[in-house]
């Protein structure tokens, strides 16, 4: 399974579809947060106030809990303008297919995020999906902008460094 995910044609195009749908909900929804106006500050209280809780009571994300209330909390302006952008930016890379398993794999950071602070929603259909897509590497890409811009990086980005440091 992983083989054919990572390098079949026709996985390529599994991938796309797969691509395409999250792509198009990512832009949707970080389109909306900045249209709307978005504001972090609630989202972020609640998440301090209401912990997720496991079934003896206890915190069950008590790192998240702390990095919530001592650092996003304080600096909701920033996260106000980090999650919509970063929304709208997985979205694009998703659709276009340029660095399809960066987006995949912030947009699945990004989804434990929400998950952990106690919103379950389609955060768990986004996950398994960005997880398919994560896994097929660059295959992922292969139907979209990754297929110019991968070899673009490497010929001309990487094999730089690599020269520089035979020089040095």
């Amino acid at each position: 399974m992983m083989n054919w995910l990572r390098t079949n044609v026709y996985a390529s195009y599994f991938i796309l579809f797969l691509r395409l749908y999250i792509g198009y909900q990512w832009v949707t929804v970080g389109m909306g947060k900045i249209n709307g106006g978005f504001e972090s500050t609630g989202y972020l209280t609640n998440i301090v106030a209401n912990p997720v809780k496991g079934a003896d009571g206890a915190v069950v994300y008590p790192v998240y809990n702390y990095f919530i209330e001592h650092f996003a909390l304080p600096n909701a302006e920033l996260f106000n303008v980090l999650v919509p952008w970063g929304e709208l930016l997985i979205g694009l890379g998703l659709i276009l297919g340029i660095f399809t398993t960066t987006a995949a794999f912030f947009g699945l950071l990004m989804n434990f995020m929400f998950f952990f602070g106690g919103t379950v929603s389609t955060n768990a259909t986004f996950i398994l999906v960005q997880f398919f897509i994560l896994v097929a590497g660059a295959n992922a890409g292969r139907i979209g902008g990754d297929r110019w811009v991968l070899p673009w990086l490497r010929t001309n980005v990487f094999k730089k460094k690599q020269t520089n440091k035979q020089n040095a």
